[in-house]
């Protein structure tokens, strides 16, 4: 008899916030790639992006890693491709990320699942068990003796704001503490489970561009970048003009081309010295920036991009600045 395949389910978020301290947490170091959630029974495997999409044809390796073999399981964890020292590299995985049927070269660049949690077992739902019973199942599964696979550990002994320094240390992208007796809780950002990060992200809807000058005359110059508030008006963040490579620009030219409207999509005002010759685009591409500080009306300075995330909607950017 065939071993029917699970239902996804959507992931449970984290806050972002200082490394909590006292008793009754686990932390695990964050991994800077893509979250995706594995359901697999037998050979037949679907990942799923963050964002709902099923983005199984992008990772061949991962659906032939074996994941459900003798079981039909629910997976959470993130895909990541590594450095040559080990490291995750969200730039490599840049490469993998929009391509739905990669050949040999791009294959080239490996992705590896880097599993920190288990929601189901053979059709038993483990949503509601504590952090510390799901943890004990993920570890009896065995994944780490498959190709592409691991489990990276939790540390229950250690306080988190240690842990971050290791990070720092190894130039790791942060830590997440996970309180040891929440369930799990799917779609909602939840205070069980805390995020430090160590470099300053944040996701941004694009809603405009400028054309650039000089060496980049006729490409792109720079992105106007938005994200929503608590009141779920889009609010201008400010511009990105570095961190493009040349594919890239490429490829933003090609995507923004059909979303041109004839105002800006954002709800404050920007500063007219900015929209000279800016073409508005309408807010459907999601993208990652890296910056260094924030103005005193908290907008990104010194950002940098770091690619688009088709794992993202919209509507749920929302501004995360400290």
């Amino acid at each position: 008899m065939e071993t029917l395949m699970p239902g996804s389910v959507r992931p449970m978020l984290a806050v972002g916030g200082s490394p909590p301290v006292g008793e009754g947490w686990a932390v695990e170091f964050k991994w800077d790639g893509v979250r995706a959630i594995v359901a697999a029974a037998g050979d037949r495997v679907r990942i799923t992006s963050r964002n709902g999409n099923d983005v199984s044809g992008g990772y061949p390796e991962i659906v032939a890693a074996g994941l459900g073999e003798g079981r039909s399981v629910v997976l959470d964890g993130e895909l990541v491709a590594l450095d040559a020292a080990g490291r995750p590299d969200f730039g490599l995985l840049q490469q993998r990320m929009h391509v739905r049927a990669p050949g040999p070269e791009l294959r080239a660049v490996a992705v590896s699942f880097s599993v920190f949690d288990v929601l189901e077992l053979d059709g038993r739902s483990l949503l509601r068990e504590t952090y510390d019973v799901r943890r004990e199942v993920l570890r009896g599964l065995g994944l780490d003796g498959l190709a592409g696979v691991s489990v990276p550990p939790s540390f229950t002994d250690l306080p988190a704001v240690q842990l971050l320094e290791v990070a720092r240390e190894h130039r790791l992208e942060g830590v997440v503490a996970k309180r040891r007796a929440s369930r799990y809780e799917p779609g909602r950002r939840s205070p069980s489970w805390t995020k430090t990060a160590l470099i300053s992200t944040q996701e941004v809807v694009i809603g405009g561009w400028t054309v650039g000058a000089g060496r980049r005359a006729g490409t792109l110059g720079a992105l106007l970048l938005g994200a929503r508030d608590v009141a779920g008006r889009l609010r201008y963040l400010g511009n990105v003009g570095t961190g493009f490579t040349e594919a890239a620009l490429r490829d933003l030219l090609v995507r923004l081309g059909p979303l041109h409207t004839s105002r800006s999509p954002f709800d404050d005002e920007v500063p007219r010295e900015l929209t000279r010759g800016v073409t508005w685009v309408a807010p459907q591409l999601v993208g990652e920036v890296v910056y260094r500080t924030l103005t005193g009306d908290q907008r990104l300075r010194h950002a940098a991009w770091r690619g688009l995330r088709p794992d993202r909607d919209p509507d749920e950017v929302v501004i995360e600045l400290p």
